[in-house]
């Protein structure tokens, strides 16, 4: 991982405050959701990108009965 040399503190409700560098870096707008991992003893941040249910992949999705599905599983899903 590489370190940016930013240091923020938690505050009492347990929020951190993203640097605007880094969210313009990273293109993360307000209301963009984040995905939170924990690796060993690290907690990673990433813009979450909404992926089909079936494959995982994470282009051309469309909403199909309120899950994420991408063309080609839809394409399949409708020859059913």
């Amino acid at each position: 991982m590489k370190s940016t040399g930013i240091v923020r503190k938690v505050d009492e409700l347990g929020r951190i405050v993203l640097p605007s560098e880094l969210r313009k870096s990273l293109n993360i707008e307000i209301k963009d959701s984040i995905e939170i991992y924990v690796s060993g003893d690290s907690i990673v941040l990433k813009k979450y990108f909404p992926s089909c249910i079936f494959c995982g992949e994470a282009e051309n999705t469309e909403i199909f009965k309120g899950k994420n599905v991408c063309m080609k599983c839809l394409k399949q899903l409708s020859k059913k």
